[in-house]
Parts: C-alpha cells; structure tokens; sequence
C-alpha cells in the first residue's frame, strides 16, 4: 500500500492536505488554500520538490523536538511541514519517508 494525501477543509472552511504514510501515519501537512484547486497545486508542488533533499528544512521546534519544512525553490515558500520527532536522525528519516517512498505515487483522495 503507498500513502495518500488527503484533501480536507478545515474549521475556518481552507482547504488542506495531509500526507499519510501506507502505515496510516501522518507525515505532512499543507498550509490553508482558498480552493481545492490550490490544495491540489500544492500537493504537486510536494509531489515535484520532495524529491530533491536540498528542498527540506530540518529544525529544532519550540518543544526542544525536531520538525522539517518542504520549502519551494521557486519562491522560498513553505509547502508543507513534518510532523515532530524526538531525534535529528528520527527527523531525517521522516523527509526520507516523504520524499522517497510515499509522496510521488501517493493517491489524491478526500477526507471529507
């Protein structure tokens, strides 16, 4: 089973996308778009620049974990953020997660 970027809107009515792993687990989330026509750019955006790991962004969060950023080479801008891990190592392996086995073939389908 691949993973699956869900498409969903959010309490403020944007919509959204998620990547989940094939283990059900999310990996991703996307920024607020104003259609769902912009969420699906966006969700090819990711599909496009995961694949390249110059295109991620390892940090240390607020909580003292670590996060990463898919950043558009493009503009610069945010496309999507991991999920927290208590290692930089762990960190790592979740941008490997995204770009290397779940992001390219992974199915577009709705949450809602």
């Amino acid at each position: 089973m691949d993973g699956k970027f869900e498409v969903y809107k959010d309490k403020a009515g944007k919509f959204r996308f998620r990547l989940r792993a094939a283990n059900g687990k999310t990996i991703m989330v996307g920024q607020g778009y104003s259609s769902k026509a912009a969420c699906l750019k966006g969700i090819a955006s990711v599909k496009k620049n995961s694949q390249k790991a110059s295109n991620f962004q390892v940090y240390q969060n607020k909580s003292g974990g670590y996060s990463f950023r898919l950043i558009a080479p493009e503009n610069k801008e945010i496309i999507g953020t991991g999920q927290s891990y208590t290692s930089s190592s762990g960190c790592r392996k979740g941008v490997a997660s995204v770009g290397k086995k779940n992001a390219r073939a992974a199915k577009i389908v709705d949450a809602d």
